[in-house]
């Protein structure tokens, strides 16, 4: 499986080998692929699943648009995490679960900083909401890259 996603992604690459490094393009379309996935479930969601403005699980009431991003989540995250573990950054030989632990955090950061500059961008300076939005997307998903690069799925350090 492994093996044919690679060479889905690679065959798109030759266009951008000037450009890129091959690692940054597949994180690139595996990011871009694991987002839309979200953004399909999240739509599937809040528009088919939940048809009340709040839903209740057990004693927990969430609004309808939080109950469906938590639902997209859910998928998005496992997935994300597996498509950055074997296909983005598969020479990383830290333990999984360390890789896991610190991939988690930097979705719950990330989760955080996108709320915290929502509400910034379009609260107090008065931004649109989608143009902050897509600002946001830009400037998080280039901390994630840098974060998963360099933390999350890094190499040991070898011994001498």
């Amino acid at each position: 499986m492994k093996k044919a996603i690679h060479a889905i992604i690679d065959f798109f690459y030759p266009p951008f080998e000037k450009y890129i490094p091959r690692q940054t393009f597949r994180y690139a379309v595996s990011g871009g692929s694991n987002a839309a996935l979200n953004l399909c479930i999240f739509f599937l969601s809040y528009n088919f699943i939940f048809t009340d403005n709040v839903v209740y699980f057990g004693n927990i009431a969430l609004t309808r648009y939080i109950a469906a991003y938590a639902i997209a989540l859910s998928f998005s995250f496992p997935v994300g995490f597996l498509l950055n573990k074997y296909i983005v950054f598969q020479e990383s030989d830290l333990k999984a679960e360390v890789q896991l632990f610190r991939y988690a955090t930097v979705t719950a950061m990330s989760i955080y900083f996108d709320y915290a500059l929502l509400h910034f961008l379009v609260g107090y300076l008065k931004m649109w909401a989608t143009p902050a939005q897509a600002l946001i997307i830009v400037i998080l998903s280039l901390f994630s890259y840098f974060f998963q690069t360099y933390v999350t799925f890094t190499k040991k350090k070898q011994k001498h």
